[in-house]
């Protein structure tokens, strides 16, 4: 089942379709994302695969070009940009206009037909080959966000650390002084030459130069614990 359905006209956004349907295959899996070029098996009956495609999608990406709104196909019935916009609207499929270029403006509702003037009063993203990387994360984002199915299989999604694992510093050879901040709760580990060590408070130690007479910390028990029985 694909979760996103990239809808474009030829020659006025085929490109951006194959762009943006190759960055989102690589970030969700490819077939949770449809693109008719790519997704309808040679010999299947186009206009039904279309319709059912649009049906199965959580949403419709309406790749709008510079001349999208001009082009004299656009509202008529054997139109199947437009018809793959009114299913979606149909079927309440969120669309999402993706403005290809710098300077595509979004479309003006009395521009549109009837029937596709909610486009209009969707918000929009932008594409722009000459931002592309920015582009593409931007709309994968939103899409990830968007549709939990996406965000579950994000291959881009930040690594979260397990909680409770404390922090672990590595340092080389250090010249200067390297200091930790905030609370500290785990152990302290020199490693290489050290002259002395200087307490700074409870769980934490300063240490730099030659350690030759070793380090010394010290803990105070924790004011909430005095007097806990357990």
């Amino acid at each position: 089942m694909p979760d996103v359905f990239v809808n474009y006209r030829s020659g006025d956004g085929d490109q951006a379709a194959a762009t943006i349907e190759e960055a989102l295959s690589h970030r969700f899996g490819t077939d949770r994302i449809y693109r008719a070029s790519k997704s309808i098996a040679p010999g299947d009956p186009f206009d039904s695969d279309l319709l059912h495609g649009v049906r199965r999608s959580g949403v419709l990406l309406a790749l709008v070009g510079p001349v999208w709104a001009a082009h004299p196909a656009l509202g008529n019935d054997s139109d199947w940009v437009s018809r793959e916009i009114q299913e979606a609207f149909l079927c309440d499929v969120r669309v999402i206009p993706v403005l290809i270029g710098r300077r595509t403006e979004r479309p003006i509702r009395d521009d549109l037909p009837r029937l596709l003037q909610k486009l209009a009063d969707c918000q929009s993203l932008r594409y722009d080959d000459r931002n592309k990387e920015y582009d593409l994360k931007q709309i994968g984002d939103w899409l990830a966000r968007l549709v939990p199915e996406l965000a579950e299989a994000d291959r881009e999604s930040p690594q979260i650390p397990e909680p409770g694992n404390g922090t672990h510093n590595t340092v080389g050879d250090v010249r200067g002084p390297s200091v930790q901040t905030g609370t500290f709760s785990g152990g302290v580990v020199h490693i290489g030459p050290s002259k002395r060590s200087v307490r700074m408070g409870d769980g934490g130690n300063y240490v730099e130069g030659d350690n030759s007479g070793g380090t010394h910390q010290t803990f105070r028990r924790d004011p909430g614990q005095e007097g806990d029985g357990r």
